[in-house]
């Protein structure tokens, strides 16, 4: 499963917030739900939040081997 765990971490250390991401850089408000919830989400949205918080993809997701991935 994709954890977006080190996200709250950035996003807590960066000078930026759930408010600024919406009503800055108009990031939905159900991104915010799926980052949340460890949802999927596209890869432009991933790049989207990489500029903004000017970091890297892995400290914004990470690959923990769960039971529940599918079946390859």
């Amino acid at each position: 499963m994709i954890s977006y765990g080190p996200f709250w971490n950035t996003l807590k250390n960066s000078s930026e917030t759930t408010y600024t991401l919406i009503n800055h850089h108009h990031i939905s408000s159900a991104t915010i739900d799926k980052l949340r919830k460890n949802k999927p989400m596209n890869t432009t949205t991933l790049s989207d939040l990489c500029r903004i918080l000017n970091c890297q993809l892995q400290d914004i997701a990470q690959y923990i081997p769960s039971d529940d991935d599918q079946a390859l």
